[in-house]
Order: structure tokens, then C-alpha cells, then sequence
């Protein structure tokens, strides 16, 4: 039996990849899925990433870890015991690419939260410390760890700075919705001088993450944070907007400051490859585009901010070889404004809203973007993500998408809170364990929301024992309570 609500098919009711099959065929979408996962399959299989300036990355087989944002740093933005906990999990997990383990703001305002790990006093020796426990855990669990990849993503929350708790936005520029969401009355948008300075405090983490031993900087550009935002600055006068030149010029000029600095350090990019015009509940508490003429045009979308248009974003992945970056990372949109695009979940976050249809959906239309991009640009080494709302099926649609060149790799987000061993079993072809796959309960989402630390609490016997789960479930009952429809 399958259950059913507002149209939408509970994925774990799906007992079989062929009912995935037949629940795609009924949307009408393609989703690639094999009837067996193969022990020593593709998934197993190495790939290269060339670098223009470090060289060759070798990774050991397709899997990855991607990078998530804590909130379980100390204030002064340092590792806790929760933040080196998961890292030794993401070690144990038998991905050989970790994509940035973690977001790290630049700088200590351009966190996220005020628990968010962050570049200051100390952060070379707890970075080099984090990353000593992940390679360790890894070589216990796993044994060699010479095709092992391990990057640190840089970040800095523009638009979503709340850095003390309270938001604290500096913006690329202003935007007729979003400018109304923050709760905080600003006109903070970043000038041309400031953005230079940002661009040295970039390349000073960059060199950071060097001599604490990472082999890459992830230069995150995606999910509304202000690197993403730079890419849709249209209508920004000055040096960084306007022109798709100057839309990437702080890019250009990070890349080439570290080039400067350490060659020996690779780049990668995670890009919000696509974008919609922002969401809202609706009366029947299901998500909808928010009305109104005059709304700009996102990076990646159309006119009207309606579907994906890649038009520019293959203009984008040309300039990062130009830059000598062979790591792409494809996602898409923003979790605070259409977190149904790159997050897919059944059960919406406190914040969120019911899908506005079937999740399936939105996987489809990540994994078919991701595999235009990755067809079209061969020279690049480009990891997909959207995979965990897949559940049991995950390694089933990983390896159908491997074996078409659909993706070089498979990256997993949310689903290594709660089973962080799937790569390990998957290739090793043992059964997954049930009972640790996500569910997409995006407790991992409201938690940190409301200022508790982020973990996956139903499924995660540490967070099980946490008292923050009590407050967690009165957050989400008053939540339902809320809700429209």
C-alpha cells in the first residue's frame, strides 16, 4: 500500500525500485533507477579532478559528503564535541569526497548563526584538528586514505547574516521580497569597497585551509548566501554588477589571490545552478509563487523567475575552467525561499511549507539540470545533490546516473546526519539499515531554526537523548498548529 497526502506519494512506501519507476512514469518524469545496486559497481569506481594550479585530485570512488551549516560551534565560532563528532562520522562513511565537511563564514559577522563555525583565533589548529580526526576516522574504517579529497567550504550569509541571533543582512542588492522577510529594518547593501576587502578575507581563508592540510576551498556560491546573490546582481551598478563580467568578478579576483598565494591549493565552486521566484504558503498551507510584477530575475531562471534557464550558467561553468576550477557542486535555489527545489522533504521544515507537488518532482529536475551541465561541460568533475529525499533507493538512482554520465559523482547532505555508513554499505553491497535512512522529518532543519543545534534527532540515538528534542517537539506541534490548511 501506498499513502497519500495532497497528492503526494510517501517514498517510503515505494517498497521496490520498480515502484519508484512506476511513481516517476505517473508524474511523468524521468528518474533513471537500477533494479540492483552491483558490489564493486560503477559507484566503486575512481574519477580525477584537474585543478589549473594543484594538479590532479584523485577521489577513490563516487560517492561524497556535502558540506552542511552547524550550529554547534563555540561563539567564537570553533569546533565543539557535536561538530567533531560528525566529522569523524563523515570520515567513517566511505565517501572518498568530502565536499567542505562544513560552511565556515570568512569572517565571524558573515555567519549564519552565532554557533556557525567561523575564521578567527585559533581556526588554523582546530581546522587542522578537524580534518586530523576525519582522515583518522576514515583510515580505522577504511584503510587507505590516499584517494581521499577533503575541502573546507568558505562562506559568508550576506542576506542571512545573523551572526549574534538577531539578523544582521549585508546584500548584493535590494529585492522587493526578501528585504521584507529579514525582520530588520536596512538598507546594508555591500559597496564596491567593502566587497575588495571581502575578497582579501577570502584568499586569508583560503590560506588557512592550505596549512590546515585541505587539498580544496569550496567558494560557495548557492542557497541566497551573498556569493549567489552577486550571480543575479543585474541591476547592481558599479564593478560588481550589471555584466556578467562583473557579476563574477569577485570570483575571479578570490580564484586569482589564491592562485597567487597557494598554488597548491585546488578550487571548487558549489552553484545554485537554477533559481524560481520566491515561495509562500498558501491558504491550504501548500507552497506557491509569490505574486507580483516587477520581481528580478534570478540567476539561472527564467524572465519571470517561473522554470531553470541555463543559459548563463553554462557562460559561468566555462569561465570557472577558464579559472582553472575542476570541482563543481550543482544544487539549486534557497532553503529560505524555495527550499522545495534543492531540499525535497514529505514533512517541511517549521518555517516551510507542504510541497506544492510531488517531491519526486523537484529531484527529477535537479538530477536533469545536473546532467545537462555535466554533459555539456566534460572537462569539469561535477557532484550531484537532491539525492536523500530517495530514501532506500538512493544508491539505486546514484548508480543509474553514474553508468548514463548523468553526474561524476553523488553527493549526500541530510542523509549522513542519519545514516552516515550508506556509501560503505552500498558498496560493499550489504542491505541498507532501514531504520537509519532519511525520512526527510526536516528536524535537521527546524532545530537549528529555533536556535538548537543541528543534528538528525529522530533517527541519531545522540540527539535521541538530547533535551533540546523536548523543546524540538512543542516547536513543531505549535508549528502544526500554525500552519494554514
Amino acid at each position: 500500500m501506498t499513502t497519500k497526502r495532497s497528492g503526494i506519494v510517501q517514498v517510503k512506501r515505494l517498497a521496490t525500485p520498480a515502484d519508484l519507476r512506476a511513481r516517476a512514469a505517473e508524474l511523468g518524469i524521468e528518474l533513471p533507477v537500477d533494479d540492483v545496486v552491483e558490489p564493486g559497481g560503477v559507484l566503486s569506481t575512481s574519477f580525477t579532478a584537474t585543478d589549473g594550479s594543484a594538479g590532479t585530485l584523485q577521489v577513490g570512488n563516487r560517492w561524497t559528503v556535502l558540506p552542511m551549516e552547524g550550529w554547534d560551534g563555540t561563539p567564537d565560532g570553533l569546533p565543539t564535541d557535536l561538530v567533531r563528532r560528525r566529522w569523524r562520522r563523515f570520515g567513517e562513511s566511505g565517501a572518498k569526497l568530502i565536499w567542505g565537511g562544513e560552511a565556515i563564514a570568512v569572517e565571524p559577522d558573515g555567519r549564519a548563526n552565532p554557533h556557525q563555525l567561523a575564521i578567527g583565533p585559533g581556526a588554523e589548529a582546530a581546522l587542522a584538528d578537524l580534518r586530523s580526526e576525519l582522515v583518522g576516522a576514515h583510515a580505522e574504517a577504511h584503510g587507505t586514505t590516499s584517494d581521499l579529497v577533503v575541502g573546507l567550504q568558505l562562506t559568508h550569509s550576506g542576506r542571512w547574516s545573523r551572526p549574534s541571533g538577531a539578523p544582521a543582512p549585508r546584500t548584493a542588492w535590494t529585492h522587493p521580497v526578501l528585504d521584507s522577510r529579514l525582520g530588520s529594518d536596512h538598507t546594508a547593501v555591500l559597496a564596491d569597497d567593502e566587497l575588495d576587502g571581502l575578497v582579501a578575507r577570502y584568499v586569508r581563508a583560503a590560506e588557512i585551509a592550505a596549512d590546515a592540510g585541505f587539498a580544496f576551498v569550496d567558494v560557495k556560491h548557492c542557497h541566497g548566501y551573498l556569493l549567489h546573490e552577486l550571480l543575479a546582481a543585474h541591476q547592481r551598478p558599479g564593478r560588481y554588477g550589471g555584466a556578467l563580467d562583473h557579476r563574477l568578478r569577485f570570483l575571479t579576483a578570490v580564484v586569482e589571490g589564491i592562485r597567487r598565494s597557494r598554488p597548491d591549493l585546488a578550487v571548487g565552486v558549489r552553484i545554485s545552478a537554477y533559481d524560481l521566484r520566491p515561495f509562500e504558503p498558501g491558504a491550504d498551507g501548500r507552497g506557491r509563487p509569490v505574486a507580483g510584477d516587477g520581481m528580478p530575475r534570478p540567476f539561472g531562471g527564467s524572465v519571470d523567475g517561473s522554470e531553470p534557464d541555463l543559459g548563463e550558467v553554462h557562460q559561468v561553468l566555462r569561465r570557472f575552467r577558464e579559472l582553472g576550477i575542476g570541482l563543481v557542486c550543482v544544487t539549486a535555489g534557497s532553503p529560505y525561499y524555495v527550499p522545495h527545489i534543492q531540499r525535497p522533504a514529505y514533512f517541511p521544515p517549521s518555517d516551510g511549507y507542504q510541497p506544492p507537488t510531488d517531491p519526486l518532482v523537484d529531484v527529477a529536475r535537479l538530477l536533469q539540470v545536473t546532467a545537462a551541465l555535466t554533459h555539456e561541460h566534460p572537462d569539469l568533475a561535477i557532484v550531484g545533490s537532491g539525492y536523500s529525499y530517495l530514501q532506500d533507493h538512493v544508491a539505486h538512482v546514484a548508480q543509474a546516473v553514474v553508468e548514463r554520465g548523468d553526474a561524476t559523482s553523488i553527493g549526500l547532505g541530510r542523509m549522513m546526519l542519519s545514516y552516515p555508513t550508506l556509501p560503505a554499505d552500498s558498496l560493499a553491497g550489504r542491505a541498507l539499515d532501514r531504520r537509519a535512512v532519511c525520512r526527510t522529518f526536516s528536524d535537521c532543519t527546524t532545530a537549528p531554526r529555533h536556535g538548537l543545534v543541528s543534528g538528525c534527532y529522530p533517527l541519531d540515538e545522540e540527539y535521541k537523548d538530547r533535551p533540546e528534542r523536548i523543546e524540538l517537539a512543542a516547536i513543531k506541534r505549535r508549528s502544526r498548529q500554525a500552519r494554514p490548511g
